[in-house]
């Protein structure tokens, strides 16, 4: 299961059933558990630990230092849960001292070819980030956001769960749970009706947030307006409250 090729540093843990591919290295402190596929010319650098069951495409670059200038070779993490797929040339790097120390990735999350996360990054589980997309330091990623091709997302954003962020975005603030978006700088455009179909909301909830959707973006309201019409059925319907939770804890603002 590990090519001759391959070079595993020492301190490297790998887990049962592990295949390393041609040229591939681990370093480190580098945990990697049961059945992961690490194909031909990966680099995985350390301290990370990586759950199971995940497949790492070749040329990807994970767990190596960050770009942050402010960056001193300080022993951060990056870790990973369980399932995901890392596609060809995607780069993820560990944290800094200046946040949390750490980089955190759920699971059954998809990063296709040339996708990066940058820095203290938090993703969420069930992401996908098309060819291209990028978040910068200290981004939040929730639960079953996409990320549409050649995104970018810039330092200190959240998106919510469930958000839609379309081709070539760039988003310099946050976007609310269930929120599409375009162009650049990113602006809103509906809600992510057909994703919330296919993770099984009821039509009622999604027409609920719809009406959020317009109560915050097409009435004319001010914030704290909006806020007060979607309280009206926030105890109903979970999808608007989480709406509501969010704006309340978004330090950037969000996109209007």
């Amino acid at each position: 299961m590990i090519h001759p090729t391959a070079i595993i540093e020492p301190g490297a843990q790998l887990g049962d059933n592990v295949s390393v591919g041609p040229y591939s290295y681990i370093g480190n402190d580098v945990v990697i558990g049961d059945n992961c596929i690490i194909e031909s010319h990966v680099v995985i650098k350390g301290p990370s630990t990586i759950g199971s069951g995940n497949h790492i495409y070749q040329f990807a670059s994970v767990g190596e230092a960050c770009q942050d200038k402010k960056y001193k070779d300080e022993p951060t993490q990056l870790i990973m849960g369980d399932n995901n797929i890392i596609r060809e040339c995607a780069t993820i790097h560990r944290g800094t001292i200046q946040d949390q120390g750490v980089t955190k990735i759920g699971s059954n999350n998809l990063f296709m070819a040339y996708t990066h996360v940058a820095h203290d990054a938090v993703i969420g589980s069930n992401v996908i980030f098309s060819n291209g997309a990028s978040v910068a330091g200290h981004v939040h990623v929730g639960d079953w956001a996409i990320l549409a091709g050649n995104t970018g997302v810039h330092q200190f954003c959240k998106i919510g769960a469930h958000a839609f962020i379309g081709m070539y975005s760039g988003v310099s603030k946050d976007v609310p749970p269930f929120v599409t978006t375009t162009g650049t700088p990113a602006k809103p455009a509906a809600i992510n009706t057909e994703g919330m179909k296919r993770r099984g909301f009821s039509s009622e909830e999604i027409m609920a947030v719809r009406r959020a959707y317009k109560a915050l973006y097409r009435k004319g309201l001010s914030l704290d307006e909006a806020v007060a019409a979607m309280q009206q059925e926030a105890s109903e319907f979970a999808a608007v409250q989480q709406m509501i939770d969010f704006l309340d804890t978004s330090d950037r603002g969000i996109i209007r």
